[in-house]
């Protein structure tokens, strides 16, 4: 077997296993990087994974400055490819373990996240009443109720309450959260349900975004969209990057960071805070500038 006909059995077993489709996309990837690392180096095929080679590579990722979440779940990418080799009989062992080998944050250090500020979110705004109706929803969805673009592309028109003026999301894990829509953000909904929606071949799809070639609008559509709207804007911008920005504001507007953690869908508070406690290096360099 090749290395891609191994790659394509684990994710078919991911998905037999009930993995979200970003899960499986996510260890995928993390494993085909893997056997690039070990082609380079001219591997033999059927040396699929070994306790040197993983070292060597955890390795290599720490020499390229690669962030230390992002190493670590890339460890739990190829632990969870391990075991499956080992358990279809491709390889020995099991030569890596969660506990011992993750990377350790050193105590009090800090997670930094990437921002707008509030000049680039003036601009952003702006340039959305140049856009479509059904791309101004998707702009003001994500800085305004910090979906995740999962989270924004899976919304059903049932999922909106106009009474209420909320918005029920479907989250990770199967986590049920509400949002409160603001009403300029309703106002954009109701344009793009009453307009161009009502003009698309799938109008009669139960998902609230639709595309002229599908009933659900797919999340790259909005990544890729989000890009060019960066380059006209010139400064980087991506869908987590306004959920950042909508749980920063939020956070120094003052709201209380259990509820900030319930309005973002974290399974705690600790997640909140770890992400957002130290909101931005732009922002303490702001404050140091102060003194």
């Amino acid at each position: 077997m090749t290395d891609e006909q191994v790659v394509m059995n684990f994710k078919q077993w991911l998905i037999e296993d009930g993995k979200a489709d970003a899960t499986v996309k996510s260890y995928v990837n993390d494993v085909r990087k893997f056997n690039e690392y070990l082609n380079e180096r001219e591997v033999a095929k059927e040396e699929m994974i070994n306790r040197f080679y993983f070292t060597s590579y955890i390795k290599h990722l720490k020499a390229q400055e690669v962030a230390v979440n992002t190493i670590n779940k890339k460890i739990t990418s190829l632990k969870v490819y391990n075991d499956w080799l080992f358990r279809t009989l491709l390889v020995k062992d099991v030569y890596i373990s969660i506990k011992r080998d993750k990377v350790k944050v050193a105590n009090g250090s800090e997670d930094e996240v990437s921002v707008l500020n509030e000049e680039e979110v003036e601009r952003f705004l702006f340039h959305m009443e140049k856009e479509s109706q059904r791309k101004r929803v998707m702009g003001y969805m994500l800085l305004y109720t910090g979906l995740r673009v999962s989270e924004l592309v899976n919304v059903r028109l049932e999922d909106i309450d106009n009474l209420t003026s909320t918005l029920r999301v479907n989250g990770k894990g199967g986590k049920i959260r509400e949002v409160p829509l603001r009403s300029d953000v309703k106002e954009v909904i109701q344009q793009y349900i009453k307009g161009e929606r009502a003009e698309g071949v799938f109008s009669n799809s139960r998902y609230l975004l639709i595309s002229q070639r599908a009933e659900q609008l797919h999340r790259d559509t909005v990544r890729k969209w989000l890009d060019e709207v960066g380059k006209h804007l010139q400064f980087h911008i991506h869908p987590h990057m306004l959920r950042h920005t909508f749980c920063t504001r939020l956070l120094k507007n003052g709201v209380e960071m259990a509820t900030v953690a319930k309005l973002a869908g974290h399974s705690s508070v600790n997640t909140t805070m770890k992400h957002y406690i130290n909101i931005s290096s732009v922002e303490k360099k702001n404050a140091v500038d102060l003194l």
